[in-house]
């Protein structure tokens, strides 16, 4: 992992909460921190569930520490909070929003007894930044607000981003639609109907290439990008509880066609 050297912010820190033996990991995306889907773990946690919310490298501190950090570290942090809760629970699920959702990919498609995956508003084919693809200068992005609908939300998030890392978001969504077709876990997924920040056609992608006939899609119909936070926070929850449960009985989470939430 790379050094950090500027302490956490308060209020980012990495979040646990000890419940059964059905473990859920929970991932952040890129510029945001565990704080934004500590909504979604407290309720899964009061439902019994083991949940483990890792803070990525780089993330919730300073944003120079963010400018070395890389897209394999961010898999690493991932991949050793689902490690950890393999150790404690007997079936383990992951969670992941916007590069999260990359995240969660890549650990699937590493570990194929991975037993569901929740994605939501995952960026994997285009996003916001494309612009900067190409772009060595400027050195840092002036960060606008949050894309959620709900007024008043606030958000732990850096006020601007390195370029560095957001070639790395770049690089990780690339790597990522390589590897969609080598997950076979069940999957969810989550697709805002308007999504300022990753499009809906992210989303597709994913349902069309991933290689599973377990998944389904489930839009949001009001909520923007970070849906953790949003208005349907409490439906993706709901959802989440409702499909590990299922996944866990055995039972078919097979869909053809978009449900709406």
């Amino acid at each position: 992992m790379n050094e950090e050297l500027h302490p956490v912010v308060t209020g980012a820190e990495d979040l646990f909460f000890l419940g059964n033996e059905i473990g859920v990991v929970l991932c952040h995306g890129f510029n945001g921190t565990p704080q934004s889907m500590q909504f979604i773990g407290e309720q899964l946690s009061m439902l019994g569930y083991t949940v483990s919310i890792p803070r990525l490298n780089g993330h919730g501190t300073h944003y120079l520490d963010m400018e070395t950090s890389s897209y394999e570290c961010w898999i690493s942090d991932l991949e050793n909070a689902y490690k950890g809760l393999l150790k404690q629970c007997q079936r383990v699920f992951i969670v992941g929003q916007s590069m999260g959702g990359a995240l969660t990919l890549q650990v699937a498609a590493n570990h194929l007894n991975v037993d569901g995956i929740f994605l939501i508003n995952a960026a994997v084919t285009e996003v916001s930044y494309e612009e900067y693809r190409n772009k060595e200068k400027p050195l840092y992005i002036e960060e606008g607000s949050p894309d959620i609908k709900k007024p008043a939300v606030f958000e732990i998030t850096y006020d601007k981003v390195p370029i560095n890392a957001v070639h790395q978001l770049l690089n990780l969504m690339e790597d990522t639609q390589k590897k969609v077709s080598h997950v076979s876990s069940p999957t969810i997924i989550f697709k805002s109907a308007i999504d300022h920040v990753v499009p809906p056609a992210n989303s597709e992608f994913i349902f069309d290439h991933i290689n599973t006939l377990e998944k389904k899609m489930i839009v949001l119909q009001n909520s923007y990008h970070v849906a953790s936070m949003d208005y349907d926070s409490q439906i993706i929850v709901d959802n989440i509880h409702q499909h590990i449960y299922m996944i866990s009985q055995g039972k078919s989470v097979r869909t053809k066609a978009s449900s709406m939430a």
